[in-house]
């Protein structure tokens, strides 16, 4: 009688779980915050999503599976930014890496190579000596990677992360950012797995106020 009871009680209790878990809800303050003054976006027809990191944090290395996974449910409406942390110089070495990498055309490919080359290698990559090795191991012709890591365009690029990182009020990696108003921490948000959840209810969010005025112009 006890287990047919048992069974009957989770036959019943399940659904309710269910709903419970889809009935999850997120509060700023709470589980991520708002940002204020908001940060302009580069197309504002869209909604952006900014990640946050450091190509030396173990915890970023830890999310980039996650994210990279995530990043391929994103809808044609979204836009995903990756901006590298700035808070000192070989973080500075970093950023003009992972954009130098972009210029190349190479980021698909390096991204996970500099993620290993500091957090399962032991490379510090604390000179633009050792970046560049690392590049031509990699394929990248010396002299390509000479032009692409000295440039204005990438030298541009890192200062605006610097900017980025600093009106979001960035205090650790990774973090996220939606649409330039509103911040999410691990911390905050309690797991990375939970980062994710955030980004999804707050991209919705974001849709349903460019679609209401979409329609009411």
């Amino acid at each position: 009688m006890f287990k047919r009871f048992l069974a009957l009680a989770l036959v019943v209790l399940a659904p309710l779980a269910a709903i419970a878990q889809e009935e999850q809800t997120w509060e700023e303050g709470t589980h991520y915050d708002l940002i204020a003054p908001a940060i302009r976006t580069a197309d504002p027809a869209k909604v952006e999503v900014v990640e946050f990191f450091w190509y030396g944090c173990g915890h970023c290395y830890t999310f980039e599976p996650l994210i990279s996974r995530w990043k391929e449910t994103l809808g044609e409406d979204v836009t995903f930014v990756g901006s590298p942390a700035v808070w000192n110089k070989p973080m500075e070495l970093h950023a003009a890496m992972y954009y130098a990498a972009q210029v190349l055309g190479v980021l698909d490919s390096m991204h996970t190579v500099m993620f290993q080359a500091m957090n399962v290698d032991g490379k510090r990559l604390a000179s633009e000596a050792e970046i560049r090795s690392l590049f031509t191991a990699n394929g990248v012709d010396g002299e390509d990677f000479d032009k692409a890591y000295g440039s204005f365009g990438v030298s541009s690029q890192v200062r605006q992360a610097n900017s980025r990182a600093r009106a979001a009020k960035i205090t650790g990696t990774p973090e996220m950012m939606v649409n330039g108003k509103y911040r999410i921490s691990t911390r905050k948000a309690g797991s990375q797995a939970n980062m994710l959840k955030i980004a999804d209810f707050l991209i919705e969010q974001e849709r349903a106020a460019l679609t209401a005025t979409a329609s009411a112009s």
